[in-house]
């Protein structure tokens, strides 16, 4: 009697189901881009906030000191603030509007499961941020070049003008010509055109001096700047991850209030936490061995301290302005900490949107 060899089940290997989740995760971050980068408020902060880091140059010139550290401040301050209400409304327009007209029911019917969506969401979402970020980060680039006027004698640094003029009239051309012959987005095409051509206007810019005179190309260039904008673009990823988990469970004002009280809890950290946190700890270390083990008002004070110091984002980490206006380089070991710091609180806040999602009604 021959006895039939029986073919047990075997496991689908990894990359059966790894694959349609990067497929999946890549066709919603995909859209959420294209829907973002559309959105007419991306177009309206970009230029309000070229207008402004324009305007940083003149308004800096009333310290009587280094007007070109308070440009700086005031550049990025600028910068972080517009991305900070651009986070906001993005995440709101491309998540909660999804959510309220019942839109998102068509992706989530299929198997799409919704951690999947709230990734995908924030992809997408971050990914126009960080273009929007990329072209006033480029603006405040060439305005450095430029430098602040610091007396009326001063020389206006002419390549600056002529290349960064130009690149910002040729994308609001291209995009206006392309809308108008092909019906592309007008926001879209300017801004992803605007990009190239001020990186090309920037590396330009920094060939010439003020005279059209040739020089080497790292004379005006100033590694820390760049360190500084790509150090901000961390902490901006954090907020993105806020607004999304605020998206989900609020409407786009509470969702703009909730990111702008995250926002500055975030800037004064160190200031309402660490320093408590300092204060009582000098304070423990003066105590007797015999109070330290009872739990009082200031044990517990100084506890919620610690949390709150933990779980609020500390956005003054990426907040590297003192640095460059006191004249400090910043040290890649420091960037070997912060960037971390970074990626784990954006994956805890992505979990936490991720569950506030998992109870959401939206049929």
């Amino acid at each position: 009697m021959v006895r039939r060899r029986r073919d047990f089940p075997t496991s689908p290997p990894a990359t059966s189901t790894l694959l349609p989740f990067f497929e999946q995760l890549w066709a919603i971050a995909r859209t959420t881009y294209a829907e973002g980068i559309r959105q007419p408020v991306l177009l309206v902060a970009i230029t309000a906030g070229t207008i402004l880091v324009i305007l940083s140059n003149p308004f800096s010139g009333f310290t009587l000191d280094d007007d070109q550290r308070l440009f700086v401040d005031l550049a990025l301050s600028t910068i972080f603030l517009t991305e900070v209400v651009l986070a906001a409304f993005l995440a709101t327009s491309v998540l909660n509007r999804e959510l309220e007209n019942r839109t998102a029911l068509t992706v989530l019917s299929k198997p799409v499961s919704r951690p999947t969506f709230v990734l995908g969401k924030y992809l997408g979402v971050s990914a126009a941020l960080l273009t929007s970020l990329a072209f006033l980060g480029l603006v405040f680039l060439l305005a450095e070049i430029h430098g602040a006027m610091q007396t009326v004698t001063t020389p206006h640094h002419l390549p600056v003008l002529t290349f960064g003029t130009s690149a910002v009239v040729l994308a609001t051309l291209a995009g206006a010509t392309a809308n108008f012959l092909y019906g592309w987005a007008f926001t879209s095409t300017t801004v992803l055109l605007g990009v190239p051509l001020l990186l090309l206007a920037y590396v330009l810019s920094l060939l010439f001096g003020p005279d059209w005179t040739p020089h080497a190309i790292g004379t005006d260039f100033e590694p820390d700047i760049v360190i500084a904008v790509l150090s901000l673009a961390i902490g901006l990823l954090m907020l993105v991850a806020v607004a999304i988990a605020a998206s989900t469970r609020l409407g786009q004002l509470p969702t703009l209030a909730a990111t702008l009280v995250v926002f500055v809890l975030g800037l004064l950290s160190d200031w309402l936490f660490g320093r408590t946190i300092a204060a009582f700890e000098s304070r423990f270390a003066e105590m007797p061995a015999g109070e330290l083990s009872s739990i009082d008002a200031s044990h517990l004070a100084y506890w919620g301290c610690r949390v709150a110091y933990a779980v609020v984002p500390n956005f003054q980490i990426f907040w590297l302005t003192d640095a460059i206006t006191q004249g400090s380089s910043i040290p890649l070991s420091y960037l070997a900490v912060a960037i971390p710091y970074g990626l784990m609180m954006i994956v805890a806040i992505l979990a936490l949107a991720s569950v506030l999602f998992q109870r959401r009604e939206i049929g």
